[in-house]
């Protein structure tokens, strides 16, 4: 092992802040399967959280055409292009029916800066945040860096992954600052009805508790379900409410790094003045891309939807004919999150695996195939299985997993 390797594994010389955060496993298991992918094997991943459909034709020209003008070579505002945030207030009212002001719009780099800002922007040490697991991997940790406190309740597909009224009850303390609220979920799928909504967010209402909201999947739901704003189902909300999003799940653009914050005034403005001392400005061409993307219409989104519904079903079918797998319909995102505890336990190939940490392992080294085990989402002896890949790799990869857990002995 060479000095600098020795060095980056040695995390005494890290603050403690930095050194408890735990690694991103949806990175770590897709940076594994791209590895072996460019050592030659064959491998099929349902790890990576992004589409796999190309950013469309006019998003990409629009940044081709940016990138010539020299306005765009200089700082702009750390708020994001005045044009940008406006276009961002009207795509929030048209999709959303939300009104809001630009001037309540933060462009940050990606849904991810969003959503540490929103926590940064309103945790005291100590401040509590409720939180349903199974969660995206980044939420804790955000918070935990904001200073705040995770409250984790854990549930399960018979309350459709979202916790009931008297959870969230039970688990609020005097110290219970924020509640998290995403719909549709990553990484289940789940889609929260209106009814449920309004209860939730009433009871915020009634403790005075804050809620971060993150709407990033608001466009890719299925069959009857729908996307509402938790600030549209309880109006009264809008003065304790922050909403994130982004154009990285519905353009298909999650390398060019562009969310945004929306909030109140006040809150907006702390957290402008946070970013101008982390990031300052997004990259101004992406904000020009994005800019293309919102003020255009949805065709492209329509199709990639379409698409994505046709691999959820595709998917779901496939997980619940493998003996051992159970899985609850997805009705929104791109995500499958089946149980796989009736595997648990289980000799595959002369390996026992009694987590879904081990199977996945095992999976990658003896089917090549990569999916992230529940444990990165607090929710163990479940798996998150992305469907934005081929129809075709789709098929292949789940024919690999069922017959090596055919293989399987109790």
């Amino acid at each position: 092992m060479t000095v600098a390797a020795e060095k980056r594994l040695d995390l005494s010389r890290l603050s403690r802040r930095v050194a408890s955060v735990s690694p991103s496993a949806t990175l770590a298991i897709d940076a594994k399967a791209k590895a072996m992918k460019q050592q030659g094997i064959d491998v099929v991943g349902f790890g990576a959280g992004e589409p796999d459909f190309p950013t469309p034709e006019h998003i990409v020209e629009a940044a081709v055409a940016a990138c010539r003008d020299p306005r765009n070579h200089r700082y702009t505002p750390t708020a994001g292009l005045p044009e940008l945030r406006a276009a961002i207030a009207e795509k929030t009212a048209r999709d959303s029916l939300l009104d809001v002001t630009p001037e309540q719009v933060l462009v940050t780099n990606g849904g991810k800066q969003a959503v540490a800002q929103a926590f940064d922007a309103l945790c005291d040490p100590g401040d509590e945040v409720i939180v349903s697991a199974p969660y995206w991997t980044t939420y804790p940790e955000a918070i935990r860096l904001a200073g705040g406190e995770p409250v984790v309740i854990v549930t399960d597909e018979t309350t459709n992954f979202f916790p009931t009224i008297e959870q969230v009850e039970r688990a609020a303390t005097g110290r219970t600052k924020i509640l998290l609220f995403v719909s549709p979920s990553n990484p289940t799928g789940a889609v929260a009805d209106r009814a449920y909504m309004e209860a939730l967010g009433k009871l915020a209402l009634e403790r005075g508790w804050w809620i971060v909201t993150d709407e990033i999947y608001e466009h890719l739901v299925y069959g009857d379900a729908r996307h509402y704003s938790m600030p549209v189902v309880v109006p009264e909300l809008a003065g304790q409410c922050i909403v994130v999003n982004g154009v990285a799940k519905t353009y298909a653009m999650t390398g060019w790094r562009v969310g945004w914050m929306i909030g109140p005034p006040d809150v907006i403005e702390g957290a402008i003045n946070l970013q101008s001392h982390l990031t300052s400005n997004v990259n101004n061409v992406a904000q020009r891309a994005a800019l293309a993307a919102l003020s255009g219409d949805l065709a492209d989104v329509a199709r990639m939807r379409q698409a994505f519904d046709r691999r959820r079903k595709l998917v779901v079918s496939l997980l619940d004919a493998i003996p051992g797998v159970e899985c609850a319909e997805p009705r929104g995102a791109f995500y499958a999150f089946p149980s796989l505890k009736g595997v648990l336990g289980r000799t595959i190939r002369g390996t026992v695996a009694e987590t879904t940490v081990d199977l996945s392992e095992l999976v990658l080294d003896e089917a090549r195939v990569a999916f992230v085990p529940g444990e990165a989402f607090g929710a163990p002896g479940y798996a998150r299985f992305s469907y934005a890949l081929s129809d075709e790799d789709i098929s292949r990869g789940l024919e690999r997993v069922a017959a090596l857990f055919s293989e399987s002995e109790s």
